[in-house]
């Protein structure tokens, strides 16, 4: 009979049977995408700041480059969170791609034309590439099964280092390429960020189909109905759970990421100014951030692992005892001292890594797929905003105080977490694995 309903018990798992194969198409799209949008960011924000001292002929507004970038970020996190709860990932993302794209052209075209107010117009809207790159992380979850969802969120990160690191690379053949173009050099790498940015969001909008929010939002809603159907047939079938009733876990999310992204942008931020005056070369300089960001991405793939097996809580408690660490560390070691402060940053950035896949996949378990993208785009918010407070509070409290102050307040800042998280114990709070 052709119009007769589905069978009760085969119904769910008719559309759920393709859902594995979706989702590893997913991932495949998101690395590639994440590959090319890590080498957008990278590029550009490697030069950013000496452009800008270029063009005005001071150093005074140098750090107005990542100001820009990321109150842009913040605002293009909300509308990209908006933009996909309504129309899905694909076509959110490759917006945001996009956007970035411009705004790195826009930076190419302010520094032809000399244009100052062009130059920090462009830099505002290229920051809609650092939002669209962060936010790529939640597209690999959408499809992910709970106990796999930590994985796809580190997939996601490990695929932006792979641009990151060779982003910077390129910057000297960029500003020769930039040069026998006419062009300034400093301007090159953002030729190579707007490139790369849009070649990610032509993946997206071409190979990300059928769209995995769509698809999953479609799958919730098959199976809450099938439930309610065979419910009242049989008398037994899971009550469907409300959208909003999903409990405290979200919140608890975003304030891991939240206070994670303080305590780490703060620290590093001041570590190379407190390395110069203690007389360390850019050599060294650079060899301390480079592991920082090494630490910050390329372990995702075993957090990803632990954060499934492990639970999300615990490695949101391991989060700010390493952070705690990562302070007192720093606090505690000698200015002239290398070996203490590359300790001291490297488990900064694997407390921020920790941090960050534990509180992601906490928001993405304790939202439905009815209001997941527009509350995702609302922390991502949260998130870009607390890291540009972090930086700009830092300054004043090392200029008051001293960078071993700030160190050891960053790390002491990450244990509320702790009251955070055994708060949310006593609430419901879904964690998509076994409890822990």
């Amino acid at each position: 009979m052709k119009d007769a309903p589905r069978d009760a018990a085969a119904a769910p798992h008719d559309d759920e049977s393709s859902r594995a194969g979706v989702q590893r198409r997913t991932l495949t799209v998101v690395v590639v995408s994440q590959v090319l949008g890590g080498a957008g960011l990278a590029a550009g924000v490697t030069v950013g700041s000496l452009l800008a001292q270029e063009m005005l002929g001071s150093a005074g507004l140098t750090g107005l480059p990542a100001g820009l970038f990321t109150l842009g970020s913040a605002l293009a996190a909300y509308l990209v969170g908006r933009m996909t709860q309504r129309v899905g990932r694909r076509i959110g993302l490759g917006a945001g791609f996009t956007a970035g794209s411009v705004g790195a052209f826009g930076v190419v075209l302010a520094a032809v034309l000399d244009s100052p107010v062009l130059l920090f117009a462009a830099l505002f809207v290229y920051g809609a590439g650092t939002a669209t790159n962060l936010q790529a992380r939640y597209a690999g979850t959408d499809l992910a099964v709970p106990d796999r969802r930590g994985q796809a969120i580190s997939i996601a990160m490990v695929s932006t280092t792979l641009g990151a690191v060779a982003g910077p690379n390129l910057v000297l053949p960029m500003g020769r390429l930039a040069a026998e173009l006419g062009i300034p050099a400093l301007a090159g790498p953002f030729l190579l960020a707007g490139a790369a940015y849009l070649a990610a969001a032509v993946v997206l909008l071409l190979l990300m189909r059928p769209d995995p929010f769509l698809l999953a939002r479609k799958l919730d809603s098959d199976k809450a109905a099938w439930a309610a159907r065979n419910a009242g047939q049989s008398g037994e079938g899971e009550p469907g759970e409300p959208a909003g009733a999903q409990g405290t876990g979200r919140y608890v999310g975003a304030a891991v990421m939240v206070l994670t992204q303080i305590a780490m942008v703060a620290i590093m931020t001041m570590t190379p100014v407190h390395m110069r005056a203690h007389h360390h070369d850019l050599a060294d300089v650079g060899l301390v951030i480079g592991v920082h960001i090494g630490s910050m991405y390329l372990p995702s793939l075993v957090t990803g692992v632990l954060v499934d097996r492990i639970g999300r809580t615990p490695m949101a408690v391991a989060s700010a005892v390493t952070l705690l660490c990562a302070g007192t560390t720093a606090a505690l070691a000698s200015g002239d001292s290398l070996g203490p402060m590359i300790a001291a940053l490297a488990l900064l950035g694997l407390g921020w890594n920790f941090g960050l896949i534990s509180g992601t996949a906490l928001v993405v378990d304790n939202t439905s797929p009815e209001v997941r993208p527009r509350v995702q785009g609302k922390i991502d918010v949260l998130v870009a905003l607390a890291g540009a407070g972090g930086a700009s509070l830092s300054g004043f409290v090392v200029a008051g105080t001293s960078y071993a102050t700030l160190a050891f307040s960053g790390g002491v800042l990450a244990l509320v977490l702790l009251p955070v998280l055994a708060w949310s114990r006593r609430g419901t709070v879904r964690t998509g694995v076994a409890p822990s």
